[in-house]
């Protein structure tokens, strides 16, 4: 069972930072205050499904990996607590701020500032996720990846 939830919830995380990355550069580039702060307000709310799906991924995968030696289950193990701090940290505080003051028509210069490290640890995070990804499909041998294939 953990070996189908394990993918499930690192794909589930990938994809909901995905989401929200590129809602965020659409209604960035051409919505109005309106948009934005719909946009705002539901990334807000689709933290309830990226939270427990990055959480339920990590520990997984930390169950899943236990102590190998193995490089490539190494190099995941490495990569969970920074995208797990990077979300924590930055991700979640940002999001909230960015709804707070969407929801106020404060579009000034902490948004934006705020927002371009919003847009900078959301990439982050989907690079250290995407590579987890790509890991476990060299680690499962799915797509015809080896674990011996070049990094």
């Amino acid at each position: 069972m953990i070996r189908k939830l394990h993918p499930i919830a690192g794909i589930i995380s990938f994809l909901t930072i995905l989401a929200f990355w590129t809602s965020t550069v659409v209604v960035e580039l051409g919505g109005d205050e309106a948009a934005i702060a719909a946009v705002k307000l539901r990334i807000l709310g689709g933290l309830a499904v990226l939270i427990p799906a990055i959480a339920l991924a990590g520990a997984s995968g930390f169950k899943l990996g236990g102590k190998s030696p193995h490089p490539v289950v190494a190099a995941k193990r490495w990569r969970m607590p920074f995208i797990a701090l990077n979300g924590i940290a930055v991700l979640v505080p940002c999001a909230i701020l960015l709804q707070q003051r969407a929801a106020a028509g404060q579009f000034d210069q902490i948004f934006t500032v705020v927002q371009a490290v919003e847009l900078i640890a959301g990439a982050i995070n989907l690079t250290l996720i995407g590579l987890s990804i790509r890991d476990g499909f060299r680690l499962t041998r799915r797509f015809g990846l080896s674990s011996t294939a070049t990094r």
